[in-house]
């Protein structure tokens, strides 16, 4: 009996049916009413499933979920996988993770290297190549003002006032790194300006939101526009492309022209997204050779669009590149042809909420996962190359994966699993996305998941979070440009707040060439200044 033969059975009828049923005197057509009874039964048992796994979810999205690992899922504990072992060290970080520490050299106050050693008296004293390192941490205000009280002079004869003249760092009211401050606390850790004009306040240096804003829309239209081209144009050379979205609210649809007409190519009319009503944050994370972009884009474009945008400046002698994302369709570009995978952690979480109705099922594929991840850990503790990584799993993973292919399709094919269930829905997704999901199986260097852009995304969640909207598709602008460098810097471990104080110093040279002055080449271009003026 299928669920659509499922009717609503009155009162009456299941009356007589239970006394027919008590007298042993069934006719012909109570067989058909039983079948309707069944139906509805299996109808509402598939509901209440559905209704479990959504009650889950619900929870999860209020509370918060604990964890996903296998062991909290289906139960398993430490009798049946080894303990790790406990990691060497105090718990305390090391000296090198700090890379945006100033570092200053303290020489001995009474010793020298060469001198004679005070305690033995034989020996000579000798520098290690290694310092003891003391950490020292400060702190200060956001962003702290000066009154430059400035003197002044009065003849006594003509009465002609003489005023000291400010310093030189003082012809402008705002220093640089004022601009650069305020971006990072609002689109790099999602501070909004009301919070910081509170923060000042309390300080005593008041900093009001409308100044915030014009700073940063001044450092956006300065240089921070043309740097988001070239991250572009860079972006669009990667061999594999992370890709993700999420929703995010733009109040005003308007574009101010004066950040760039450039840029507002990118958001101008468009006949694919021409009358939709939604608006999107797509975050793109490019891989190349050396080094990992990131690239923000808000509008009405939804993901596989704004891939095709990207594509668009892509070389055309270079291969189609790998692109991560999970299994719905708005993320496939339509007009360039890339290498589709799927996330594993997007087909895994699908089973996760399952546990507790099919525990033995589940508990089969998250074990299988398991066994997968841990290779692809062993892989990358050894450091194996693309090539090396390739055969590692396909001769380690690739048997499990086949099997539970081979499994899966046997549970639907026998019937031992309702197509329209939780469990069939999630049965089906795994068997329609087979060769995306396992495309690192049969590519170098094809990734697993999408952690990485998933990570990289919660940016702009943090920033819908705290601020709720974007108000025009000027501040949606300004913040894909932000967000774009600060995570770019991240991910390359550049100091995000020096680097953005030092292209608007450098503003005139980085709209000349912003392919210089991009993050991994600006240090050598302050290093190495041009010859003459600026270049052509």
């Amino acid at each position: 009996m299928r669920t659509a033969d499922a009717v609503p059975v009155i009162g009456e009828e299941m009356e007589g049916l239970r006394r027919r049923v008590e007298a042993r005197q069934l006719l012909d057509s109570d067989f058909l009413l039983l079948g309707k009874i069944l139906a509805t039964v299996h109808q509402i048992g598939l509901l209440l499933q559905k209704k479990r796994a959504s009650m889950r979810r619900l929870k999860q999205m209020l509370f918060g979920a604990r964890t996903e690992k296998m062991e909290t899922v289906v139960g398993m504990g430490a009798g049946e996988n080894p303990p790790k072992a406990k990691s060497k060290g105090h718990g305390r970080r090391r000296s090198q993770e700090y890379w945006g520490a100033c570092r200053q050299q303290v020489r001995h106050p009474e010793l020298q290297v060469g001198q004679r050693c005070p305690e033995c008296g034989h020996g000579s004293l000798y520098e290690l190549k290694s310092p003891s390192v003391q950490m020292y941490f400060t702190a200060a205000a956001p962003i702290q003002a000066m009154a430059l009280e400035c003197q002044r002079m009065r003849c006594s004869g003509c009465g002609i006032v003489f005023t000291a003249p400010p310093p030189p760092r003082a012809s402008q009211k705002y220093d640089s790194s004022v601009g650069s401050i305020i971006s990072l606390l609002r689109y790099g850790n999602g501070m909004p300006n009301y919070r910081l004009a509170h923060l000042q306040y309390s300080l005593g240096v008041p900093l009001p939101p409308s100044v915030q804003w014009e700073l940063a829309l001044r450092k956006a239209e300065s240089c921070g526009a043309v740097l988001y081209m070239a991250f572009l144009r860079q972006a669009a050379q990667g061999k594999l492309i992370y890709l993700d979205d999420t929703g995010m609210k733009v109040i005003v649809e308007e574009l101010r022209q004066s950040i760039s007409l450039r840029i507002a190519i990118l958001e101008g009319p468009d006949s694919v997204a021409r009358g939709r009503k939604g608006t999107y944050t797509t975050a793109m994370v490019s891989i190349t050779e050396e080094r990992q972009i990131v690239v923000y884009t808000t509008g009405k474009r939804q993901a596989g669009e704004n891939m095709d945008r990207l594509l668009a400046q892509r070389a055309g002698d270079l291969a189609s590149p790998i692109q991560m994302c999970d299994g719905l369709q708005q993320n496939i570009p339509k007009q360039f042809q890339v290498i589709l995978a799927n996330c594993n952690c997007h087909a895994r979480r699908r089973f996760v909420d399952l546990v507790e109705d099919f525990p033995q099922a589940v508990g089969i594929v998250l074990y299988s996962f398991l066994c997968v991840y841990l290779n692809e850990e062993q892989a990358v503790g050894m450091k194996l190359s693309p090539q090396e990584r390739l055969a590692y799993h396909q001769l380690r993973s690739g048997l499990l994966m086949e099997g539970l292919r081979a499994w899966m399709g046997a549970q639907m094919e026998r019937k031992k699993v309702e197509p329209n269930s939780e469990l069939g829905k999630a049965f089906s997704y795994f068997l329609k996305h087979w060769n995306a999901l396992t495309l690192f199986l049969r590519v170098p260097g094809a990734p697993l998941d999408n952690n990485l852009c998933e990570r990289i995304i919660k940016r702009a969640i943090m920033h819908r979070k705290n601020s709720l909207f974007y108000r025009t598709f000027t501040g949606a602008l300004v913040g894909d440009i932000f967000m774009s460098i600060i995570s770019t810097c991240v991910q390359n471990k550049i100091n995000p707040f020096h680097y953005l104080t030092e292209i608007e110093k450098h503003a005139a040279e980085v709209r000349a060439d912003p392919d210089r002055w991009l993050p991994w080449n600006y240090l050598q271009r302050l290093i190495n200044p041009p010859a003459q003026g600026i270049p052509a």
